[in-house]
């Protein structure tokens, strides 16, 4: 609610309004007397205290009305009133049909038509459009020799000067009443009026698109026709809604930050019938108070392709990506911060780099991100730099039939990009640089339009400080990155990918087995270096293996022995690393000793099988026993 102001030239006035807010149990911001010649400065000071409506009267509320830039309600004399005011007159003047002058405003007084028929009077009124005219039709009624003058203090004080008998205008708590009630009413329309300038405002802001306007409590309350045809239903449908419920995708604590605390926005991406929006949620906020939000919805753009491009998925020869984002588990909020960059960066036609454990969801998030980008309907070919040679990672990735041509117009996603070699390192850069093929011959060929994406089982920054991968390719690749995090990181998704495998096996081959608790806790607190792919296949040989209904920790831990023997009993602390074992005290000295060597031949296995003097077949089981993959 804004500030009113009473300010007026009577004390009698203040107690007035004073009895009526008691009654009312309410309060108004100041209530002062104040000299008609300060009526300005007066009402200028009020303002600079907040007020933002005035109640005054007569010459006062004139002179606010021409000088200052607030609202100001008049105090306006009742009928019952005046009829005091002409009972006392008469009382006074002691004489029929007397003549009355009443001087002062039009707006101060209420309709006395009838008042000369029912009293038995001569009214005459004079009434000034501006206060500096109303001494003059004040001396005018003294000089149409009225009987009696009723009016302010300007009309009083003539009147006295020209020996006229004269009575004050004043009011009972009647005037003063309505007068509050005036307030409060402009007071409510003031802040309705604000609040539609404030929403009319975010939407001229923000207005990309679609747009929908909520509530404070997250209620659509209006959708525009754009965002209609995005969603493909009618206003009708979607009025009164909660915005989740529209748009599942809001269903997140960023959204509640916004309505709640009127955090300043909050951009997302979403799928809408098959259509990649760009989204931005906005507060309207009015005096500090949220009163509700604005989403706008804005549809990305397509490539536009060359018609001999043009492919349906059908004809891609199984070069497709099958995976959406509502596919990868996604209860734990790191993975929901992994997500949601993820989906921005899929707006981008820029390379993505994606680094993670073995058996996390690497390949299915590049999925994801292509089929929500620009290039959905185009191919997706995934294929690995590792364990070829520089002459055969050039002809499968950058060579006339390779994987560059064959993924034009869509996505092409490179793994383990620390194999590649120096040369093919460079020949990368210039592909996502300069938008360049580099032939054998040093020849550069137009580029194809393709979206890169790139994968890391190691952070390349590591790669990039000891030599292995290129300078400028390392920091062209670093930008747009984002890490899969470990289940053990994922407590949520951990715990629903371990019942829901055990759930899906009970039920592919129609076996009734349950965990018990403690075999429960005891899966959660496993370390699961496979991930997803070492959960999966561990709960399908304990269910297949399984010869008693009720499993416990027992057959857990007998069974996770057996597959994985370097493994057994590892169980994590809180941050993710054996309980009392540092990071650095978990890798044995020959693990350490292949790592090294691996990062001196730039992952050469070749070189480092030769230098450790064994076969690339042993090299590859202690590699895999120490989870150096």
């Amino acid at each position: 609610m804004g500030k009113i102001a009473l300010l007026v030239s009577r004390e009698e006035m203040i107690y007035q309004a004073h009895n009526i807010l008691q009654e009312k149990n309410d309060e108004i911001g100041e209530m002062r007397v104040i000299k008609t010649e300060d009526t300005v400065s007066e009402a200028r000071q009020s303002i600079a205290n907040g007020a933002s409506i005035i109640i005054a009267r007569g010459l006062q509320a004139s002179l606010m009305k021409q000088y200052t830039d607030i609202p100001v309600v008049e105090i306006v004399i009742t009928a019952q009133e005046m009829a005091l005011l002409v009972s006392k007159a008469k009382q006074i003047l002691k004489k029929d049909n007397p003549a009355l002058g009443v001087v002062g405003f039009k707006n101060m007084f209420c309709d006395m038509s009838y008042f000369d028929t029912i009293y038995g009077i001569e009214m005459r009124t004079y009434f000034a459009e501006k206060g500096d005219l109303l001494e003059d039709i004040a001396r005018q009624a003294v000089r149409d020799g009225v009987d009696l003058i009723i009016g302010g203090d300007t009309a009083v004080g003539i009147a006295g000067e020209a020996g006229i008998p004269s009575l004050f205008l004043s009011n009972t708590e009647d005037s003063m009443r309505n007068a509050l009630s005036m307030a409060e009413s402009v007071d409510y329309a003031m802040g309705v009026e604000k609040r539609n300038a404030a929403q009319i405002e975010t939407l001229l802001d923000y207005s990309f698109n679609g747009v929908a306007r909520l509530d404070s409590t997250g209620k659509i309350v209006d959708v525009n026709a754009t965002l209609e045809d995005i969603l493909d239903k009618k206003k009708e449908e979607i009025l009164l809604k909660t915005a989740g419920n529209v748009f599942p995708e809001l269903l997140s604590e960023p959204f509640y930050q916004v309505l709640e605390y009127g955090k300043e926005s909050y951009s997302l991406f979403m799928e809408i019938n098959r259509t990649s929006i760009f989204a931005i949620v906005a507060p309207v906020v009015i005096d500090k108070r949220v009163e509700g939000a604005i989403l706008t919805c804005h549809r990305m753009k397509r490539k536009q392709r060359r018609e001999g491009d043009l492919k349906g998925k059908h004809q891609l020869k199984g070069a497709v990506a099958l995976g959406e984002f509502q596919d990868i588990l996604q209860e734990s909020k790191s993975m929901q911060d992994c997500l949601r960059l993820a989906k921005l960066y899929a707006l981008s036609e820029k390379t993505v780099l994606i680094t993670g454990e073995p058996g996390t969801e690497i390949q299915l998030l590049a999925q994801c991100i292509h089929n929500a980008g620009i290039y959905r309907d185009g191919p997706f070919t995934a294929l690995s730099c590792e364990g070829f040679s520089e002459e055969a990672q050039y002809e499968m990735i950058f060579g006339d039939k390779g994987a560059i041509v064959s993924s034009r117009g869509g996505s092409l996603l490179l793994e383990d990009v620390q194999a590649l070699t120096k040369g093919n390192q460079y020949r990368l850069y210039q592909l996502i640089r300069h938008k360049q093929r580099l032939g054998k011959d040093g020849l550069r060929h137009a580029g194809t339009t393709v979206r890169v994406m790139v994968t890391s089982s190691v952070p390349i920054s590591s790669l990039a400080e000891v030599g292995i991968l290129r300078q400028d390719l390392y920091y062209l690749l670093e930008g747009l990155s984002v890490r899969i995090p470990s289940l053990r990181e994922r407590k949520e998704d951990l715990e629903g990918k371990i019942r829901g495998s055990i759930r899906n096996c009970c039920e592919h081959y129609s076996r009734f087995h349950v965990l018990t608790q403690g075999a429960y806790k005891l899966l959660l607190d496993l370390a699961w270096r496979g991930n997803l792919v070492q959960v999966e296949n561990f709960c399908e040989r304990l269910i297949l293996t399984a010869n008693k209904r009720s499993l416990d920790e027992g057959a857990v831990e007998n069974l996770f022995h057996k597959l994985y023997p370097g493994e057994t009993g590892v169980k994590l602390n809180g941050a993710g690393e054996k309980d009392g074992v540092t990071p650095e005290e978990s890798c044995p000295p020959e693990a350490a000793k292949i790592r090294e060597i691996l990062l001196k031949h730039g992952g050469s296995r070749e070189k480092t099988a030769k230098e450790l003097g064994i076969s690339k077949s042993t090299l590859w089981r202690k590699m895999k026993k120490h989870h150096l993959r």
